[in-house]
């Protein structure tokens, strides 16, 4: 009972910070005319379908939710998985709920020259085409003929969030960060409306070489 009234004050916690966090952005926005976004470092994860989530962990089987992540109904789980490609494994791969129709793995660049996998930078859902391999949780094996990938760097907004800034769904901009290693990250594509809450993905690779860390704020250019 307590457990869950913590969970309870967490989440309203989490609410009123970023309602604090986007009257910000806005007032900055409206009295200096720049944009600004929270951004957040994608590490390599898994997001799995029902029939591939039975086949690793069993029939029937619920993942088990670890935390909460800023994506209005998604979650780390704490079920992780190995990947195998023709030159190596990456184990410990965080698995990410609630389940989708296809199964993806995002890994980075770097990733793939460990695995020797060819993986593609593509948004997440089009997989069509993309390179396979095995995933492994325990001693259960599954074999995919597609589905590993390299994340493209997008920005989610909540459908009110893009409004306020003269953005929609599908538009491309760029991202600046700040700091020693500042960069510009080049055709950040908006993804709005339910379930999108504003946060600037990019993984592993683009955020050490920007020097970026979870929370820093980016600017729209």
């Amino acid at each position: 009972m307590l457990s869950e009234w913590h969970k309870s004050m967490k989440t309203t916690q989490e609410k009123i910070e970023q309602a604090v966090q986007q009257a910000v952005f806005e007032q900055i926005w409206h009295e200096t005319g720049r944009r600004y976004v929270v951004g957040a470092v994608s590490n390599r994860h898994v997001h799995l379908s029902v029939a591939d989530k039975e086949a690793l962990f069993g029939a029937g089987y619920e993942l088990k939710r670890q935390k909460d992540l800023k994506q209005p109904g998604q979650y780390a789980c704490m079920e992780t998985v190995t990947l195998v490609g023709p030159k190596g494994r990456i184990e410990r791969i965080r698995v990410l709920g609630p389940e989708r129709p296809q199964t993806q793995v995002e890994v980075s660049v770097t990733d793939t020259y460990k695995l020797g996998i060819g993986a593609e930078v593509r948004m997440s859902g089009d997989i069509a085409g993309t390179p396979g391999g095995v995933l492994l949780a325990g001693e259960r094996r599954l074999e995919l003929t597609e589905g590993v990938m390299v994340s493209a760097r997008h920005l989610h907004l909540s459908a009110e969030q893009a409004s306020a800034y003269g953005l929609k769904d599908q538009d491309v901009v760029r991202l600046r960060s700040g700091g020693a290693r500042a960069v510009v990250f080049e055709e950040v594509l908006v993804r709005s409306g339910a379930g999108h809450e504003m946060e600037a993905h990019v993984d592993m690779d683009e955020a050490n070489a920007a020097g970026m860390r979870n929370g820093d704020m980016l600017e729209i250019i």
